[in-house]
């Protein structure tokens, strides 16, 4: 296995590494390890089937099903994202996954089953490296405050889309730091994002609508970024903890992709 990194600050290619053979312990430490460390690893021409990406993301935590979502496919935790121009629907804009429940995922494993000719990459950007890049009386100040994250804004984005899922409790507001403690790295992750974060808890309502609008501009800086082509048989596994993703929706040809979430742990700030 060799692990070749992308960019400075986000972002790692993963070779030699066949994702439907029985992994060891080992390798799945290590696999854990560049993770934390790179946010987002890439593999190249994986051959998975649905039962085959399950497996792999079980050794990573508990697969969950996401509160709003496409419906899934024949094996329960995956679900199918099947598109054309998909502009406006949300997924380009940037986001973390289901941010807005108690316990937002850990992460995301999403499997290209078929590909555009042209177009259709997806950019990640790190929010740690985002959170570093603010000056030290921001990140003081940002140390401090929570903010509300509910499904609004999604909401509103899918009003009028056919066969979108919404299950049980996907209506809640939820309160999460605006700064989170990733769990395993102990660094410090900006944590609001366009699609889920509503208000900052305690700010007048103009004074949340500059500060988050401050933040979501920055967060698209290109320095934070890594951009992905997808190929058929390519897989990204990001960190949904540290951070946000956004499609680029310049296709008119049909994208299919399997995705599963890893289910993860309530965000803790740092103080």
């Amino acid at each position: 296995m060799d692990i070749e990194v992308v960019t400075a600050v986000i972002g790692a290619e993963v070779s030699g590494l066949e994702l439907t053979a029985a992994l060891d312990d080992v390798t799945i430490a290590t696999l854990r390890d560049a993770l934390n460390r790179h946010h987002v690893l890439f593999f190249r021409d994986q051959r998975m089937t649905p039962a085959h990406q399950l497996a792999f993301a079980e050794r990573f935590g508990t697969v969950q099903l996401p509160l709003i979502d496409a419906p899934a496919g024949d094996v329960a935790g995956v679900t199918v994202l099947d598109q054309v121009g998909p502009k406006g629907q949300g997924t380009d804009r940037w986001h973390a996954d289901s941010t807005f429940m108690a316990c937002p995922p850990l992460g995301a494993i999403l499997h290209a089953v078929q590909a555009p000719r042209v177009g259709g990459d997806t950019c990640f950007a790190s929010m740690v490296a985002a959170y570093e890049s603010l000056s030290p009386a921001l990140r003081s100040f940002l140390d401090e405050l929570e903010a509300v994250h509910s499904t609004a804004i999604v909401n509103r984005l899918m009003a009028d889309l056919t066969g979108i899922v919404h299950r049980e409790g996907d209506d809640t507001e939820t309160v999460h730091p605006v700064v989170r403690v990733h769990p395993e790295s102990g660094r410090k992750v900006l944590f609001v994002n366009g699609n889920f974060t509503t208000r900052i808890v305690g700010l007048t309502e103009g004074e949340s609508r500059v500060l988050l609008d401050l933040l979501f501009e920055h967060v698209r800086a290109p320095e934070h970024q890594v951009r992905f082509r997808w190929e058929e048989g390519s897989v990204a596994f990001w960190d949904n903890r540290a951070v946000q993703h956004s499609a680029v929706p310049d296709y008119d040809e049909r994208r299919v992709m399997h995705r599963v979430l890893i289910a993860g742990d309530a965000p803790v700030g740092p103080r």
